[in-house]
């Protein structure tokens, strides 16, 4: 999903970091209110924040000018919604550009739009939506759609930039997902299933701090 440095044109990388940046700056502000209010959960932050930016360079060739891992931030929407996710999944992708050279400053917008705020706003919702049907199951699925809809976003962002020469935006959507979909389903689920191991190990361990984040209950 990253998208690799100068492979979208100017005015589509451009276009895509107009619309993160409201997104990260209110994920600044999200950020900011959680560690002063509750500065009991600042461990947990820094392990979210690690546990997207370990599985995010787990990554596998896929479509030209991108690749295929899993993202991680399913976790972190689930426990401190997916707004303080677009700050947090934004400042790994940009040090993942400057030391891991995985993506890129300029299509840093568009990686952060798909994988730091579409991907974590779909974990939250279908979390939020069915935990009262089974925590691990919640998990699990929220996870997996999260990183499966950071995938459809990133396959509009290239279907955009580079509609086919017969088909246009229709066909080139349907090409890119069709090939993303061979490495992204079966990562997909698995990050649902690792993502829900760390989520136990985390209320066997960190109770207090997820009740004081409502992730039970409640809005998170």
């Amino acid at each position: 999903m990253h998208i690799m440095e100068g492979y979208l044109p100017v005015a589509h990388a451009a276009g895509w970091w107009a619309a993160a940046l409201p997104f990260m700056v209110a994920g600044v502000r999200s950020l900011q209110r959680l560690v002063t209010g509750k500065p009991s959960v600042r461990m947990l932050v820094g392990a979210a924040a690690a546990f997207v930016f370990v599985l995010s360079a787990l990554k596998l060739p896929s479509v030209t000018g991108s690749c295929s891992h899993p993202t991680g931030t399913g976790l972190g929407a689930i426990l401190f919604g997916p707004g303080i996710m677009s700050i947090l999944g934004s400042v790994v992708l940009l040090f993942q550009a400057l030391l891991l050279a995985h993506g890129g400053l300029t299509t840093l917008g568009a990686n952060a739009f798909s994988m730091a705020i579409v991907g974590p706003w779909a974990s939250y919702a279908v979390y939020v939506g069915l935990r009262r049907f089974g925590t691990a199951k919640a998990v699990f699925i929220a996870a997996s759609v999260g990183n499966l809809m950071t995938y459809v976003m990133t396959s509009v962002q290239l279907a955009l930039a580079f509609p086919d020469a017969q088909s246009g935006l229709a066909g080139a959507l349907v090409k890119f997902l069709t090939i993303f979909a061979v490495t992204q389903i079966p990562l997909a689920l698995a990050e649902g299933i690792l993502t829900v191991l760390v989520f136990n190990a985390l209320t066997a361990y960190s109770s207090d701090e997820l009740k004081d984040l409502s992730v039970f209950g409640g809005v998170a």
